[in-house]
């Protein structure tokens, strides 16, 4: 896996976002700001297998904290989601460039996006090819991202708010399609509204378990090109009356904690931001032949891998949590935050950050073994996120058999 500056994901506690905001986020003039972003573009992008230069550069010059909430302009170029209100994000530069990548774009391309969100997606699409047609079901969010375009001067956008799982049957057909929200399956009017030879790039699945995959059209079917985990919100209105698989009880299970599952090219289903790790085979790890290895040799740099769960603290007031553990050489970043762990970040119902539980930290060198913690749950909690391994730490952390157990609340709570 490529090296990569540690990303911090939104769903932090007060501590790292306090920490946070002593670096260089702070800028508040415009060169301050161009300086964050072309860092950001440098340590997190093209370091982590962003190789279109066209793509780079857009990134450097569209002005991502444009697109935030003003209170969360400090963390604009870190690479990290943020809450854009209405239970929504914007998503993480890295994941814009990715996707943005994946579509293959030409300067002739006439792209659809469905759900505009903070509308950054759709600026940093605008300035790669001839027309984008974006879709926002929630009205105050479409309203606001066309305000920005217009501040902006983006007059190649055009934006509407309406369901997305329709498409937009008026403009098509389309050279491309991105969707930033999770149906449970393609949307066939997306199909239909797609040009032979189009490319399509969303993700799919269930609330907490998703694959970002990339699809041609060929005779009219989609062929899939490639797919690896990944975590979006939901795409709502018809795509969430039409899922059959819904989350069912108080608390999600842990997939894939062995590690025994993956994907092509050896991805680890059910994980997604795996970065510096890989899985490597551990006959000393019964009952599994694979586990989760870690590594890390410069300070603050991220080894990681992450997974969504759901997480209803009105129902769950704990969990018991379990995983085996090997290490090597362990030793903390340059940051009191950047050490080895399991981390378990809590957010409510609008993906605001609550307190974190967390298993370790794990320092220096010892033999596979057992650790294992009892995490309060919040009563707001309405969903978590695991993050496991160095976290900006160095050495070699091996990790197997991850298993989360919810205690139900003795009288549940309201």
């Amino acid at each position: 896996m490529p090296n990569r500056r540690f990303p911090v994901p939104f769903l932090l506690s007060p501590l790292i976002f306090l920490a946070l905001s002593t670096g260089v986020c702070r800028a508040q003039s415009e060169g301050e700001l161009a300086a964050a972003r072309t860092l950001m573009v440098e340590s997190e992008l093209a370091t982590a297998g962003i190789k279109d230069r066209a793509i780079l550069a857009v990134m450097r010059d569209v002005p991502r904290h444009r697109f935030v909430p003003p209170a969360s302009r400090r963390y604009a170029y870190h690479d990290m989601s943020l809450p854009i209100g209405h239970g929504q994000t914007i998503s993480p530069p890295f994941i814009v460039a990715q996707m943005t990548q994946q579509l293959a774009l030409k300067p002739q391309d006439n792209v659809l996006e469905v759900g505009t969100g903070s509308g950054y997606q759709a600026a940093v699409l605008s300035r790669l090819v001839k027309e984008v047609h974006t879709v926002e079901i929630v009205e105050e969010l479409a309203a606001r991202a066309t305000k920005t375009f217009e501040e902006l001067g983006y007059a190649n956008i055009h934006a509407r708010m309406g369901d997305g799982f329709l498409g937009w049957p008026e403009a098509a057909p389309f050279d491309k399609i991105i969707v930033t929200c999770s149906p449970e399956r393609v949307p066939k009017p997306l199909v239909e509204q797609l040009r032979e030879g189009g490319r399509i790039v969303i993700p799919v699945g269930e609330r907490y378990q998703q694959l970002l995959c990339t699809f041609t059209k060929r005779d009219d079917k989609l062929v899939v090109e490639s797919r690896e985990p990944t975590y979006f919100v939901p795409m709502t209105g018809s795509a969430e009356s039409l899922r059959e698989k819904l989350p069912t009880g108080a608390a999600t299970r842990v997939v894939n904690g062995d590690f025994e599952q993956l994907l092509e090219r050896g991805i680890p289903a059910g994980w997604y931001y795996v970065r510096q790790a890989a899985i490597e085979q551990s006959l000393a790890r019964p009952p599994g032949k694979q586990c989760m290895r870690f590594s890390n040799a410069v300070p603050g740099w991220n080894s990681q891998a992450m997974q969504s769960i759901g997480m209803d603290g009105r129902e769950v007031s704990e969990l018991a949590v379990e995983v085996w553990v090997q290490a090597k050489e362990v030793r903390g970043g340059e940051l009191p935050h950047q050490q080895a762990r399991l981390l378990i970040h809590f957010f409510d119902e609008n993906r605001a950050p609550l307190p974190q539980g967390e298993v370790g930290p794990w320092h220096g060198n010892f033999a596979w073994a057992r650790q294992q913690a009892t995490v309060d749950v919040p009563s707001q909690a309405r969903g978590a996120t695991i993050v496991l391994g160095l976290l900006g730490a160095t050495g070699t952390l091996w990790c197997d058999d991850l298993t989360i157990r919810a205690s139900p609340a003795s009288t549940a709570r309201k």
